[in-house]
C-alpha cells in the first residue's frame, strides 16, 4: 500500500508540474503579437473643422495615410469662417483648417481664442469675378462691386484692385485697410460689404465681386480663367492647420501637419485644382 501511494504522489506532481510548466509557455506564446511582446497602441481619432473646398477635399486625400499611422481623421465641414475656431477654441474640435494668418490673428485679438498655427499648406489667391464684363476695363462709373466683409479679406480685396489700378489705397499693403483708406476712386465705386460665403451668390446682382477662392471653387468658378484679376500668389495668406497651445505639438496633430506637407499632397493640389491653390511648403 505504502509504495502504491508513493507511486500515485509522484505521478501528480509530475503532472502539475507539466501543466504549470508546457502548456503554461504555449498560452503566453499565442498571447503574444509576432515580432515583439508589446501589442500595437490603439488608433487616436482626431476631428478636424474645414470648409469644404478645397481644405475637406484635401483632408479626405490624407485619410489613409494617416490611418496608416494610427490617426483617424473626422473631418467636420463648416460653411462660414467663425464656428472653426470657436469648436477649436472650446475643444469640440482638436484643429481647423481653413484660414491665413491674418484673419487667425484678427480672430484671436477680436474673440480672446486660445490658437496657435501648426504649419502653412496652400495658397489660395482672391480673385476679382463679373457677369457682365469680360475686361476691368470695361467697368463702368458707379458700378457696385462686392467684397468680404471681414477685416483682413475686406482689406486684402481692395488692396488687390489698388494694385491694378481699379482704386488707390493711401498703403496698398496694409491688412485691414476698408474703404475710408481709398483717397482716389476714379470710377466713383460703391463698394457693399458682404459675408464672404455669400460673394458667389452675389456676382449676378453685383457689377464685379472680390471672392476667396475656396467659395469661387464651390460656386464652379475657375480663377485661373475666369477672374478678371487674382491675387499675387506671393502673399501672406497661406492657409493654415490651427490648433491650440496645449494639443498643437501632440503626436496626432504632428502627424497631421506632417501628413498635410507631403510631395503626394503637392502634386494632388497641383493637379486637382490647376493654379487656383498653391501650395505654400
Amino acid at each position: 500500500m505504502k509504495k502504491w501511494l508513493s507511486g500515485f504522489i509522484s505521478l501528480a506532481l509530475v503532472g502539475a508540474l507539466a501543466a504549470c510548466g508546457g502548456g503554461g509557455t504555449d498560452n503566453n506564446n499565442a498571447s503574444q503579437p509576432e515580432g515583439g511582446s508589446e501589442s500595437a497602441p490603439e488608433a487616436v481619432t482626431i476631428k478636424v473643422g474645414a470648409t469644404p473646398v478645397p481644405h475637406a477635399q484635401i483632408l479626405e486625400h490624407i485619410k489613409p495615410a494617416l490611418a496608416e499611422e494610427g490617426v483617424n481623421l473626422e473631418i467636420v465641414e463648416f460653411t462660414d469662417y467663425q464656428m472653426p475656431n470657436t469648436q477649436v477654441d472650446s475643444k469640440e474640435l482638436d484643429a481647423n483648417f481653413f484660414q491665413h494668418q491674418p484673419y487667425l490673428d484678427g480672430e484671436i485679438n477680436a474673440r480672446g481664442l486660445e490658437l496657435e498655427p501648426v504649419i502653412a499648406v496652400h495658397i489660395e489667391p482672391l480673385g476679382v469675378y463679373s457677369r457682365t464684363i469680360t475686361s476691368i476695363d470695361e467697368l463702368k462709373d458707379g458700378a457696385v462691386v462686392a467684397i468680404p466683409n471681414d477685416p483682413t479679406n475686406l482689406g486684402r480685396a481692395l488692396s488687390l484692385l489698388s494694385k491694378n489700378g481699379v482704386i488707390k489705397l493711401e498703403d496698398e499693403n496694409k491688412l485691414e485697410a476698408t474703404t475710408r483708406d481709398i483717397v482716389e476712386n476714379p470710377k466713383n465705386l460703391k463698394f457693399q460689404d458682404v459675408d464672404a460665403a455669400m460673394l458667389p451668390r452675389m456676382l449676378d446682382e453685383m457689377d464685379l465681386a472680390v471672392i476667396n477662392t475656396n467659395y469661387a471653387l464651390e460656386a464652379d468658378l475657375d480663377p485661373t480663367k475666369d477672374s478678371l484679376l487674382l491675387e499675387d500668389k506671393d502673399n501672406p495668406y497661406a492657409n493654415l492647420l490651427v490648433a491650440r497651445p496645449d494639443n498643437k505639438d501632440s503626436d496626432a496633430i504632428q502627424k497631421l501637419a506632417k501628413a498635410l506637407t507631403t510631395e503626394d499632397v503637392r502634386s494632388f493640389i497641383e493637379q486637382e485644382f490647376g493654379g487656383a491653390v498653391v501650395p505654400a511648403f
